[in-house]
C-alpha cells in the first residue's frame, strides 16, 4: 500500500510548518524582518519549531513537496508510482501572542509510470493550533514582546490537529478496484499532536527539535473492505544557521540541516496486519531559507540515507523508498 500518499495527515501534522517557516522570525511586535528580526532564530525547511504567529496577525503559506520515486521493476507492462506532488495552501492567524489557529487545503498529485493509476484532487482539510510558552526563571506563556535577549530563552509549542474528511477516499482505478494509498482522502479524521523546542545557541545558530504522532481511524470503503493507516511517530531535530544578512534591505540567508526519523506502524486491512507496511526511515535534509522583510521561502531535498521497511521492495512509492523529495515553499505575513 503506498504510504507516501499519506503525506497529507503526517506532513502538516508532524511537521506543523506554518508558523516556524513563517518570516516573523522575531516574536510579536515585530513584523516579518525587523532588525530584531534578522538577530532571531532560524527557522528549519520542514520541522516544527517553537515560532507562534504575532497577535492578530495573517499568515499565507504554499508548501510543494515532490517525491521521485525508486523502481524496482522494468516490466512496463508492471508500472509502478513515478513521482507525487503533495501541494498545501494554507492560512494562519494569531489569535494571541501565544496561541496561532492554521488551516490547511492540500491537493495531491499521484502519477504512476505510463499504463498505471494516477490520481488528482483536493485532499482532507486540516486544522491546528499552537500553543507557545518560553523558559524565563520559570515557564510563561509568550508574552505581547521580546527583547533580543528574550529571544535567546528556550522557547517551546504543544501543538494538535485534526483533519476532516473532505477528500475523495473512494478512487477507484479502471478496473473498479479502491487502493486507499492512491486516493486523496482517509474516509475518517486524523488527528496529530507534537511538541517543539527551539534556542538560539549563539547570535547566528538556532537548535530545534519536534517530537510528534499522527493516529488514525479505520474507514469502510464502498468496495467493503476497512484500513486503519498505522500510526506514526516523528523526531526531527534541525540545525540553522545564519550565512548573511543585509539590515537596511532587511534581507537574511540561513542553511539549515534536517536529520529525521520516522517510526511507521503497519498498517490493518480488516482486523489484519498488512504486508509491505511499517518499518523506520532515517531522512537527511539540507536546505536554504531566504527572508525578505515579510516574505520568506526555503528550499530542500530531503533523502532517506537509512530505512529499516518490512518487505522493503514491496513498499515501492512510499516513504523511504524516494530517490530524493524536492521541498519548495512559501509564506507572507499581512499586517
Amino acid at each position: 500500500m503506498c504510504r507516501g500518499a499519506r503525506w497529507l495527515a503526517c506532513g502538516i501534522g508532524a511537521s506543523v510548518q506554518l508558523g516556524w517557516a513563517t518570516p516573523a522570525v522575531a516574536h510579536h511586535g515585530v513584523a516579518g524582518l525587523g532588525a530584531a528580526g534578522l538577530q532571531g532564530p532560524g527557522a528549519p525547511i520542514e520541522a516544527a519549531t517553537s515560532v507562534t504567529l504575532p497577535a492578530r496577525k495573517l499568515l499565507l503559506y504554499l508548501k510543494l513537496d515532490r517525491a521521485e520515486y525508486d523502481t524496482f521493476d522494468d516490466d512496463p507492462a508492471n508500472p509502478e508510482s513515478d513521482h507525487a506532488n503533495f501541494w498545501i495552501f494554507g492560512l494562519g492567524y494569531g489569535v494571541t501572542p501565544w496561541l496561532s489557529a492554521y488551516l490547511f487545503v492540500p491537493y495531491n498529485e499521484k502519477v504512476d509510470e505510463p499504463g498505471g493509476f494516477d490520481t488528482y484532487g483536493f485532499a482532507d482539510l486540516s486544522l491546528f493550533g499552537q500553543l507557545g510558552w518560553k523558559w524565563d526563571e520559570g515557564l510563561r506563556l509568550i508574552p505581547e514582546t521580546e527583547s533580543l535577549d528574550d529571544l535567546e530563552d528556550w522557547h517551546f509549542t504543544f501543538f494538535g490537529g485534526v483533519t476532516v474528511p473532505t477528500g475523495d477516499a473512494n478512487k477507484s482505478d479502471r478496473d473498479g478496484n479502491i487502493d486507499p494509498g492512491k486516493s486523496t482522502g482517509f474516509g475518517k479524521p486524523s488527528y496529530s499532536l507534537g511538541l517543539t523546542a527551539t534556542k538560539m545557541l549563539t547570535d547566528r545558530v538556532t537548535f530545534n527539535i519536534e517530537l510528534s504522532r499522527t493516529a488514525f481511524i479505520e474507514n469502510t470503503y464502498d468496495d467493503g473492505n476497512r484500513t486503519r493507516f498505522g500510526t506514526e511517530y516523528r523526531i526531527n531535530p534541525a540545525v540553522i544557521c545564519r550565512v548573511w544578512e543585509n539590515s537596511p534591505l532587511q534581507l537574511r540567508l540561513d542553511v539549515a540541516l534536517e536529520p529525521q526519523y520516522l517510526n511507521l506502524g503497519r498498517d490493518r486491512t480488516n482486523g489484519e496486519d498488512e504486508r509491505a507496511t511499517g518499518g523506520h526511515i532515517v531522512y537527511l535534509l539540507p536546505g536554504l531559507r531566504a527572508y525578505w522583510k515579510q516574505l520568506s521561502v526555503g528550499l530542500g531535498i530531503k533523502m532517506p540515507v537509512w530505512t529499516d521497511l518490512n518487505e522493503e521492495r514491496e513498499q515501492q512509492g512510499g516513504e523511504g523508498t524516494e530517490q530524493f523529495r524536492f521541498l519548495f515553499t512559501f509564506s507572507a505575513l499581512l499586517p
